[in-house]
């Protein structure tokens, strides 16, 4: 086999690793933004990374717990379209009350 074919042959498979790899990148799993810390929000919806899913987590306990996934759109840095591609995953169970500072 020449370098040429040999070469081809291993860029091939690289690409058909990488392209078996990239659904498992935008797997999700049910979160709920009412109880989940920033890194698992981060890790379970698409779109939302660390810093994000950090800003939920304090608007979460500055204002109390959200009563809908739409509520989201409050906090900045999310817009519908995050939203709507996450809405599946996104649970409102658990409640907590704003904390109080001072």
């Amino acid at each position: 086999m020449s370098n040429v074919k040999r070469a081809s042959a291993v860029r091939r498979s690289v690409q058909l690793l990488v392209a078996s790899l990239l659904p498992m990148s935008v797997w999700a799993g049910p979160v709920d933004i009412n109880k989940a810390d920033a890194a698992t929000i981060a890790k379970e919806l698409q779109g939302i990374g660390l810093s994000r899913a950090q800003a939920i987590v304090e608007y979460r306990d500055k204002n109390g717990a959200f009563k809908s996934a739409d509520e989201l759109r409050k906090v900045k840095g999310i817009g519908a379209r995050t939203i709507e591609q996450n809405r599946a995953n996104i649970r409102i169970e658990g409640a907590t009350a704003p904390r109080k500072t001072g």
